[in-house]
C-alpha cells in the first residue's frame, strides 16, 4: 500500500501546490498525519532562517506538523529559473539519494506524504535525471494536474503516454482551471477523460486563494488513500 503520492503537472503554473495542499487537507480530515514535501524548489526568498519557497511553506502549513523546513524542501535555490540551471550556477548538482533519504525521514513522522514536483513532468534536474525520473526513484504513484487552457489536450496526452512508457502508476488526475472563462471547458473535460486512463479526482474552479480545506472539498482521494496505516 502506498504511503505517498507525487503531484506533477502538465506544465508549470497549473495548480500543483493547490492540489497537493488540498490532498493533505483531505487526508488530515480522515485522521491521517500527513507531511508535504517539495524536494526541489527554485525562486526561493532569502530570510534570516535561510532560503524559503512559497510552495513548500504552503505544504508545511497545510500539514500542521512541526517539521524542520529543510525536511520539507531539501534543495532550495534563489533564482526563479529552471532548477538544473540554478544548481549548476550554485555548484550544487541535484542528486536523488538525499531526496529519497529525506522522504524516508518524513515517513517516520507521518502516515502519508504528498510530494510536489517542480515545473512540468520532464523538467531537467541534473545528473540523476528529470522530474519523471525523480518520481520513479521515490517509488510513488502519480497524481497529474492538468491546467485547463488551450493546448491542455496535447500536454495531457504527451504526459500520460510518457508516464506509461516509464512504467509509473497514475493514481488519478485533477483538472485545474488556470484561465477564467476557458472556452469549451466541458468539451475539453470530456476529451481529457477519454485521453487519461485513470480516475478523475476533481475539477478545481479558478480560485487561486482557496484554502486547502476548500480545495479538498472539490477532490476525491486516490483509492489507496482511504486505508489507515497501522
Amino acid at each position: 500500500m502506498t504511503r505517498g503520492w507525487f503531484v506533477t503537472g502538465t506544465d508549470t503554473g497549473v495548480g500543483k501546490t493547490r492540489v497537493a495542499a488540498g490532498l493533505i487537507a483531505a487526508l488530515r480530515a480522515q485522521g491521517h498525519r500527513v507531511a508535504g514535501m517539495k524536494p526541489v524548489a527554485s525562486g526561493c526568498v532569502a530570510t534570516p532562517d535561510g532560503l524559503r519557497n512559497e510552495d513548500a511553506l504552503a505544504l508545511l502549513a497545510a500539514s500542521g506538523l512541526d517539521l524542520p523546513y529543510g525536511w520539507v524542501n531539501p534543495v532550495a535555490f534563489a533564482p526563479p529559473i529552471a532548477p538544473h540551471i540554478a544548481a549548476a550556477e550554485a555548484g550544487r548538482p541535484i542528486r536523488f539519494a538525499p531526496l529519497k533519504h529525506a522522504l524516508e525521514r518524513l515517513y517516520d513522522h507521518a502516515d502519508r506524504v504528498v510530494v510536489e514536483g517542480v515545473g512540468g513532468w520532464r523538467v531537467p534536474l541534473g545528473p540523476d535525471g528529470d522530474v519523471a525520473d525523480l518520481a520513479a526513484a521515490l517509488g510513488l504513484p502519480v497524481v497529474l494536474v492538468v491546467g485547463l487552457r488551450l493546448g491542455c489536450l496535447n500536454h495531457a496526452a504527451l504526459t500520460v503516454a510518457d508516464l506509461r512508457r516509464g512504467g509509473l502508476s497514475l493514481a488519478g488526475w485533477v483538472a485545474s482551471a488556470v484561465e477564467p472563462g476557458f472556452a469549451r471547458a466541458a468539451e475539453n473535460l470530456a476529451a481529457l477523460a477519454d485521453i487519461i486512463d485513470a480516475p478523475r479526482l476533481g475539477v478545481l474552479a479558478h480560485r487561486p486563494l482557496a484554502s486547502p480545506s476548500e480545495v479538498a472539498a472539490s477532490l476525491q482521494l486516490p483509492c489507496s488513500a482511504h486505508a489507515r496505516t497501522s
